[in-house]
């Protein structure tokens, strides 16, 4: 008796972890449903661009002072009842607590590791400076990560198509508090795709997406949330196989992302840079 697949089984065909006794009913599946299988490829795909951008962050060594929180032992249910006025809260195990830890060292990126050196030697400007470089080495991270997600996939890739680009900036200028203006960039052979709201560190931020004839994408990654009013020129930072051209106009950011070489991708961003005007 023939078993209709599932979509768990299709999301572990995805993984790699489906049983080998599904693995030719699935197949045959997918054979049959080409909008699955180019589905589950552009999540496959999504899966391999993820890993790209975070194995070299999880490679790196634990800092000593991560290490060392990790494994300290926790608190016995005797001496939190020992402490007076103070509520309760139960206690994580050694190694979930390190599981939280690697969780929001993802979550933070290159923002957890540059303030952690500044609260090694806490002065105030120190860290008020750390801050501020924290926050602008968290852009390009962000911007690369959603164009990781959202850049292989193959239905539903943008929220608001480019057909209609009115509603699109009108909405996602709407939401950021701010006038938005996606460039435009055909003579460099992209075309507006679309775009979408994506959730920022404290608020909401835009993502616009290009496409060439080729299938290629670029996206551009919009943020209001430097909320230092500094200035600072172009930057660009590698992040696995996403490069990321950006830099910051007051309170707003901006991220060009793209799986290009350096040069390419920097005159891609020289365009967008010159169609932006300075924020208010």
């Amino acid at each position: 008796m023939n078993t209709p697949v599932t979509e768990a089984e299709l999301q572990a065909w995805v993984d790699g972890r489906l049983p080998p006794e599904r693995r030719g009913a699935v197949e045959a599946h997918l054979a049959q449903h080409p909008a699955d299988m180019a589905r589950l490829q552009a999540y496959r795909g999504q899966n391999a661009a993820l890993h790209a951008l975070f194995d070299p962050l999880l490679a790196r060594p634990v800092p000593p002072a991560m290490a060392a929180a990790a494994a300290a032992p926790t608190s016995t249910p005797a001496a939190a009842a020992s402490a007076p006025g103070r509520a309760r809260r139960p206690a994580w195990p050694p190694m979930l607590r390190a599981a939280a830890m690697l969780a929001l060292t993802l979550a933070g990126g290159a923002a957890g590791w540059l303030l952690h050196g500044a609260a090694d030697h806490g002065t105030p400007a120190q860290l008020a400076d750390a801050a501020l470089r924290a926050d602008d080495a968290a852009l390009p991270r962000r911007a690369a990560l959603a164009h990781a997600v959202y850049a292989p996939e193959v239905r539903h890739p943008v929220e608001v198509g480019a057909d209609q680009q009115a509603h699109l900036v009108a909405w996602l200028s709407k939401r950021l508090g701010a006038p938005l203006k996606p460039p435009q960039l055909a003579a460099l052979g992209y075309a507006l795709e679309g775009g979408r709201l994506l959730p920022g560190h404290s608020g909401p931020v835009a993502q616009f997406m290009y496409r060439d004839n080729g299938g290629a994408r670029l996206t551009l990654y919009v943020s209001t949330e430097q909320a230092h009013g500094k200035e600072t020129g172009f930057r660009f930072a590698q992040e696995g196989q996403v490069g990321v051209f950006y830099w910051i106009d007051g309170r707003f950011g901006y991220a060009l992302s793209g799986n290009l070489d350096k040069a390419a991708l920097a005159a891609v961003a020289n365009a967008v840079y010159a169609q932006l005007e300075p924020a208010d």
